[in-house]
């Protein structure tokens, strides 16, 4: 799972149409899509999102379809692409593999579909990859950070291959993650004995394994390790171990949900030691699941805090007019830049078939993607051979008086 000026490149407006094509439909274009406002004929292009919409984690998959949504409604209020109007299809993957893949089926089915934002979830990124792979359809994830999902499942060994030439993803990974928290607990918290436990998902399991690894490069000991299951709430036997195994400190590799309800056993069976996590445990819902006070917990995320980012402050205030009743989370940033990339990637393929719609447009997004690069929300936007974000920021944050603050933003450095 995973953080960065905003540009809008205004363009002008045409007094032609684009031919119809097999993907893309006319539109009427009177004005009322999305904010779409030259009134002439347009080719409708449908952006996909696929999201926890349901469930304990939909605070996340919310902010994810709103921001998408956002920037959907910027590129057509700014005719972005010249006569091109975008529109949103959100689909609830609930966190669920399978149904993840369920959704990918008919977001690759629908042939006005030419770019897909999602998923959060590693795990239901993996169910959906083949599927967009054999569509020829872009998929860009604003928060999956499992390494396996570019770099192959042999990445670990050095020995790194794309599998899908389709995925791309704004969310640094766990490569980085997993061993900038290790460097933060060890070297800035003085933490030398880490207790690791990982909730038995793809996401969970990778986090948690890169930080052990380079927790005890740095010299420090693994007092021990543990696995819980995902919407179980009852986590008293791992915290008693935790607490008989002197560790002066817990990561946990998984969900806000779970660690949680784990940070508040923890401290409960007597161990009042700090819980770690990733970007998965940065929510509110953290520390509202604790009964006990977990100030002094951590969590690292991708990127900077948006609220910090000068970059930024169009996408927030934008974000406000625009009323939605949930809050942009974690990944609104993220998302906003992956929607944004897909817009981008059209419109090189319309300006570079002399302005316009080519018939194989899924092919022509798909090669534009790569040599996409713009300054967006989160920073600057770009994708690198295996299309993996090139932005490594980072931050920590910490529970201060009931509540994340940012402790300490950096770009990390092997």
């Amino acid at each position: 799972m995973r953080h960065r000026s905003l540009t809008i490149l205004t363009a002008a407006l045409t007094t032609g149409t684009l031919a119809l094509t097999a993907c893309g439909s006319r539109d009427a274009g009177d004005g009322k899509d999305n904010g779409a406002g030259d009134g002439g004929a347009k080719t409708t292009v449908t952006i996909g999102v696929d999201a926890p919409l349901t469930g304990s984690l939909s605070p996340f998959g919310q902010g994810i379809k709103n921001s998408v949504d956002l920037a959907v409604r910027t590129a057509n209020k700014n005719n972005e692409v010249k006569g091109v109007t975008f529109r949103t299809t959100a689909l609830d993957d609930q966190a669920v593999p399978g149904t993840g893949q369920q959704n990918a089926a008919k977001l690759a089915a629908d042939k006005n579909v030419l770019g897909v934002v999602g998923p959060m979830n590693s795990g239901v990124a993996q169910s959906m990859q083949g599927v967009f792979e054999k569509a020829g359809l872009t998929l860009v994830s604003p928060a999956n950070t499992n390494p396996a999902l570019t770099q192959g499942d042999n990445w670990a060994k050095g020995e790194k291959n794309r599998p899908f030439k389709t995925y791309f993803r704004t969310a640094t990974t766990d490569i980085i993650q997993g061993r900038f928290a290790a460097q933060h607990l060890y070297k800035e918290a003085k933490k030398k004995k880490a207790f690791v436990v990982d909730d038995k998902q793809t996401y969970g399991v990778g986090l948690a394994t890169i930080f052990a690894e380079e927790f005890k490069r740095l010299g420090g000991e693994i007092a021990g390790t543990d696995h819980l299951t995902v919407k179980e709430t009852d986590f008293s036997g791992i915290a008693n171990k935790i607490k008989n195994a002197g560790a002066d400190s817990v990561y946990f590799g998984g969900q806000f949900p779970e660690a949680g309800l784990l940070s508040d056993q923890v401290k409960k069976a007597g161990a009042r030691i700090p819980l770690m996590g990733g970007d998965g445990i940065y929510n509110p819902g953290f520390i509202t699941a604790s009964g006990e006070p977990n100030d002094g917990d951590l969590a690292t995320s991708v990127g900077y805090p948006v609220e910090e980012l000068d970059s930024a402050k169009k996408f927030v205030q934008g974000y406000k007019d625009a009323g939605y009743k949930d809050a942009y989370a974690t990944y609104g940033g993220y998302s906003y830049d992956a929607a944004w990339a897909i817009v981008q990637a059209v419109k090189k393929t319309v300006e570079d078939n002399n302005g316009k719609f080519p018939a194989d447009a899924r092919d022509k997004v798909l090669g534009a993607m790569s040599k996409v690069s713009f300054d967006g929300v989160t920073g600057k936007v770009s994708f690198d051979q295996y299309g993996d974000t090139t932005n490594k920021q980072l931050t920590v944050y910490q529970v201060v008086g009931g509540a994340w603050k940012s402790l300490k933003s950096a770009t990390f450095q092997d």
